[in-house]
């Protein structure tokens, strides 16, 4: 799809530029806090997965991410994942190891139709701005999490240690606890930067972004001559929002009143919801 679209839309006259160049990282959402050991076989296998399509670049979950940020083991484990695949599997050995599977070819088949469909109702709106601008990205990512959970609800989606083979207790395990004492250490350090930068090429150079942003210009230059001159992450962000200001979530799909809450209201005593 990629390559088609670059030649026939775009125009692209670059074979380089056909090429589709993606990064993977295995889904977090599918991690579970009940029996979190077992989120490293699910990591594995959809790391394998990624692998047998072909990306590019890769990120394995830790085991513990439904409960904390990683420990180092779990992060050590989520990288030995990678490494395994990569030196013991054999996998990375070929090309295109599932080229010919009738199973996975039909299955991409169907994935580029439904994409195919997907791009041209965004092409019908107005393009992605204009689909993001109208609610419609947002409203499909809640419409997918809630037919999800049906899903699970109605037992269609089971998790092995969440909705299935559970056990009577848990074991514990070793999670990551952050120092409160960091945030202030952090704080002070950001105060004594401030305190000895040199004002002068700082207030520059974030003019200089805000300027950029403002002609339209290539960013990227601008905002590392501001790390040079010690702005912070917040500082550049900021210029950058008096030019662009700050996306807000469209609100769709979703009708509130508390209007029953003075005319007698409803049998439960709470607001209703209708959709529209």
């Amino acid at each position: 799809m990629w390559a088609r679209i670059m030649r026939e839309h775009f125009k692209a006259k670059s074979p380089r530029s056909w090429m589709l160049r993606f990064h993977t990282q295995t889904a977090g959402s599918t991690l579970t806090a009940q029996q979190p050991e077992n989120n490293i076989v699910r990591t594995a296998i959809q790391a394998l997965a990624a692998v047998l399509g072909g990306t590019q670049s890769l990120h394995t979950n830790s085991y513990d991410e439904a409960l904390a940020l990683p420990t180092e083991q779990a992060a050590r484990i989520a990288l030995r994942t990678q490494q395994v695949i990569a030196y013991e599997s054999g996998a990375a050995q070929t090309v295109d190891p599932l080229a010919g599977s009738y199973y996975i070819e039909s299955l991409t088949n169907e994935i580029e139709r439904r994409a195919a469909e997907y791009l041209g109702k965004i092409e019908q709106m107005g393009g992605m701005l204009r689909a993001i601008e109208r609610g419609y990205v947002q409203q499909e990512i809640q419409n997918a999490a809630y037919e999800y959970q049906q899903a699970v609800d109605r037992g269609r989606g089971d998790c092995g240690g969440r909705d299935r083979f559970g056990v009577d207790q848990e074991k514990p395990i070793a999670i990551q606890k952050i120092d409160p004492a960091l945030e202030p250490k952090q704080i002070e350090r950001v105060r004594a930067l401030r305190a000895k930068r040199d004002a002068g090429p700082w207030k520059i150079a974030l003019q200089g972004v805000e300027d950029a942003a403002r002609s339209g210009e290539n960013l990227m230059p601008r905002i590392v001559a501001a790390v040079d001159a010690y702005a912070t992450v917040g500082e550049i962000a900021d210029a950058m929002r008096r030019v662009f200001g700050e996306y807000r979530e469209a609100v769709v799909g979703l009708k509130f009143s508390y209007a029953d809450l003075f005319i007698g209201g409803t049998s439960s005593g709470r607001p209703y919801f209708s959709c529209v």
